[in-house]
């Protein structure tokens, strides 16, 4: 067999050796077994109902007589042995349990630490309970009638440390769904005891508040002491909360769409937009909310406010270079709580009439291959272009800086040759723009000196 199975096989025989198993008796009902964090030290904490009567055994899986010891935060460094410990075997029994104690229990070399929790101790009460808005946009407190005081038990050091009894307080708030609009969800939030009181951030819609406890009596299905209470006034929300989105528009008003057909969303800055960019800016309140606003500011700090808009949608062009700040705003109707959206950034950029530094335009141009001559610009926000042919005559004009010649004339294609352009243009830093030059459109593809596409205007 290899060596390192046989290794790894006598590794486990010694663990298992080393694992006795705890029982109880004299209880009617089943002890509730904890695995709490390794760094308390501790194998298990058991939780029983009532430890009156009840007795404790340990059953050694190696076979030797253990040594019993009690220890608490006090004794953990030299723990008293328990005398009048009854052994039968590889079996030995306590008759009856010490409430809230830690125990060891020593197999040969091996050491294993439990803690006993009387539960009799920490019985619980729920009998009422009220809400305390005096703070409604950040902190919602709760008076709770009852008891349900906390369990503490003590690592293997000492440490102090408290169980949790999982009090559940219910009810409803909204969730932003990441599309368009707030949904109702459901909340649960536990607690590991009353002692503290119950703090929670404030419910964004109306609600009734209940209050559950606890896990234990859960666990042992203890109806008559497993206590449901509501509160006893009603929650009007106050506090207030809202999402934004900013989609692109084209000049239609419908959205833009990216190459593959998604809608263009601006998501926080927009680096290098080219005017006129217009967006669709769409706020979404909570239901506290009756107050909000649209603000376009030139500084982040919203100081320089040049634009409010008292609504929730907001179709905006910016049509001047520069860098810009908007954001949205709600309030309740007492203006007591407030709150403010994502800021958006939006950096205009300054305009330019054609591509590189020279600002040149194509003047080569293949109808067949390139589909449409284009004037390269930038933050350009009026335009006019005019073909012209070697006598003159218009062929074609267009205003929208994003269009385009497709080399056509009353439908067909002219045909290859010289051609010239005029364009005036204003950027959005104000800069006029006038210019002129040839077009030069070459063969047609299969063409043998002639379009292809032959226009028959003689053009």
């Amino acid at each position: 067999m290899n060596k390192r199975i046989i290794i790894l096989m006598a590794a486990a025989l010694a663990l298992l050796s080393a694992s006795g198993q705890v029982s109880f008796t004299g209880t009617d009902y089943d002890p509730i077994v904890i695995k709490p964090e390794r760094t308390t030290g501790l194998d298990s904490i058991f939780v029983i109902f009532d430890t009156d009567g009840v007795g404790m055994t340990f059953t050694s899986a190696s076979g030797e007589r253990a040594v019993w010891y009690t220890y608490d935060s006090h004794t953990w460094g030299y723990p008293p042995e328990i005398s009048g410990i009854r052994h039968e075997g590889p079996v030995s029994t306590l008759n009856q349990v010490q409430p809230n104690i830690g125990y060891i229990i020593e197999e040969g070399t091996y050491r294993h630490y439990y803690w006993v929790v009387n539960y009799a101790d920490y019985y619980l009460s729920l009998n009422d309970m009220f809400f305390i808005d005096d703070t409604p946009c950040s902190l919602l407190g709760f008076r709770v009638d009852g008891i349900a005081h906390k369990i503490p038990y003590s690592s293997t050091t000492g440490r102090i440390e408290v169980l949790d009894r999982e009090i559940e307080l219910s009810y409803n708030t909204l969730e932003w769904n990441d599309t368009t609009h707030w949904q109702e969800k459901p909340v649960v939030e536990k607690f590991e005891s009353l002692d503290d009181g119950i703090e929670i951030e404030p419910p964004l819609c109306n609600t009734v508040f209940k209050l559950s406890g606890d896990r234990f009596l859960k666990q042992w299905d203890r109806h008559n002491l497993y206590k449901t209470i509501e509160s006893s006034n009603d929650y009007v929300t106050k506090a207030v909360k809202c999402k934004t989105t900013a989609f692109f528009l084209e000049e239609d008003g419908s959205i833009m769409l990216d190459e593959e057909g998604k809608e263009m969303k601006l998501e926080g800055e927009l680096t290098d937009g080219s005017a006129p960019v217009r967006i669709m800016f769409t706020g979404y309140p909570t239901d506290a909310a009756v107050y909000y606003k649209w603000e376009i500011a030139n500084d982040v700090d919203f100081e320089d406010v040049i634009l409010q808009y008292n609504q929730n949608e907001v179709d905006y062009t910016f049509h001047d270079a520069g860098t810009y700040y908007v954001r949205y705003m709600v309030a309740n109707a007492a203006g007591s709580c407030e709150s403010y959206g994502d800021t958006y950034t939006i950096n205009v950029s300054e305009s330019q009439l054609g591509k590189g530094a020279r600002g040149d335009i194509p003047n080569v141009f293949s109808p067949d291959i390139n589909e449409v001559w284009k004037v390269p610009h930038k933050s350009i926000v009026e335009f006019h272009c005019w073909i012209y042919n070697r006598w003159g005559a218009l062929l074609y004009e267009f205003t929208d800086p994003n269009g385009g010649w497709d080399g056509r004339y009353k439908g067909r294609l002219v045909d290859t040759g010289v051609y010239y352009y005029v364009v005036t243009a204003t950027g959005s830093d104000g800069v006029k723009y006038k210019k002129r030059g040839d077009i030069n459109i070459l063969r047609y593809k299969g063409s043998d000196g002639t379009s292809a596409d032959t226009p028959g205007s003689g053009i």
